[in-house]
């Protein structure tokens, strides 16, 4: 069966197919692969799609489009604010939202497209949310106050952040047909969303429900990317027409087959325990054991719960993808 027939029909609940897509959804760990350099993984490979094919996984590409430029004043350190308020923001509006965004990316997409259009990629691409962006500019601990503190300043983000947006939607879908894609938010941690649904309702809703039909008429899945314990968003998330989520962190407390039995048609991707990999074939095993029920389920991809930790062997590495042949087979 061909990659994107085989990503289409899982992400259908079509039970007519080999066996799930195997992938590492996310980009590699630095620390990890300097670990299997020093194991023996060759150097010579490509990072990346080399990666994938070292390693026997399906080809798979993202494309990420950020609404910043390269000019775009960089925070000084992570969680660090960007700006402070209305002033600062209507002062760096210049380094976003740009016309050089959009044509930079559009090159990009279009030559990696052409050149590989036998090659047997599917294509996912992310954009930034709505809780994500306002963010990356308030810095983590000043956006929780900003809901407060600065809500119509909130509000003007989100609606440039969806005007601009719409503007990628329409120059994706002018080359490529993605498979699905990520609302980039991130807005749970392991007790469960950083925000009320009160909050959720006022400030993030509109703009999803401004987003959503607008990929789904393109045939694209929708899928949130939000980590830590998403459980008791998954209603927010069908509230807005979203399809699904990932990454499904176990250590979180996220039971992929609890999310099966409470939401029958929702998707997944991720899921698996990154914290047991590197305790050898009998933890990989029973991991696989415990995420079958969801596997045969349909609209599942199993996938490591975020990205593979640097204490994760390359021998255990390579028993992972063997198990998650044997187990990711559904003929």
């Amino acid at each position: 069966m061909e990659n994107l027939e085989r990503f289409q029909k899982i992400l259908n609940f079509d039970k007519d197919v080999d066996r799930v897509p195997m992938v590492e959804w996310a980009g590699w760990w630095d620390k990890t692969l300097n670990e299997w350099w020093q194991q023996g993984l060759p150097k010579d490979i490509e990072l990346g799609n080399g990666l994938n094919d070292y390693f026997g996984q399906d080809r798979l590409m993202q494309f990420w489009v950020a609404p910043r430029d390269a000019t775009c004043p960089q925070a000084p350190y992570h969680g660090a604010p960007i700006i402070n308020d209305e002033a600062e923001y209507e002062t760096i509006k210049k380094h976003l939202f740009t016309d050089e965004i959009l044509n930079e990316n559009y090159a990009r997409i279009k030559a990696f497209s052409e050149a590989n259009k036998n090659n047997g990629f599917v294509y996912w691409f992310s954009l930034e949310g709505f809780f994500w962006f306002p963010r990356t500019l308030f810095g983590i601990e000043n956006h929780l106050y900003a809901f407060y503190d600065y809500p119509e300043l909130m509000h003007q983000m989100n609606q440039d952040l969806c005007v601009f947006n719409k503007k990628v939607l329409e120059m994706i879908y002018s080359l490529i047909s993605p498979t699905f894609m990520t609302m980039a938010e991130d807005m749970s941690y392991n007790h469960g969303p950083m925000l009320s649904r009160e909050l959720y309702d006022e400030f993030i809703l509109p703009y999803y429900k401004e987003i959503v039909p607008l990929v789904k008429a393109q045939g694209t899945k929708v899928f949130i990317d939000t980590d830590g314990n998403v459980e008791p968003l998954i209603p927010w998330f069908l509230d807005a027409g979203i399809q699904g989520v990932l990454p499904l962190e176990r250590m979180a407390g996220v039971d992929v087959n609890r999310i099966r039995e409470n939401y029958p048609d929702f998707l997944m991707i991720g899921g698996f325990d990154k914290t047991i990999m590197h305790k050898g074939e009998a933890a990989l095993r029973a991991e696989f054991e415990r995420l079958l029920p969801a596997i045969r389920s349909g609209g599942y991809i199993p996938a490591v719960d975020h990205q593979t930790p640097p204490d994760v062997s390359l021998e255990n590495y390579h028993t992972y993808m063997r198990l998650f042949q044997e187990y990711g087979a559904l003929k």
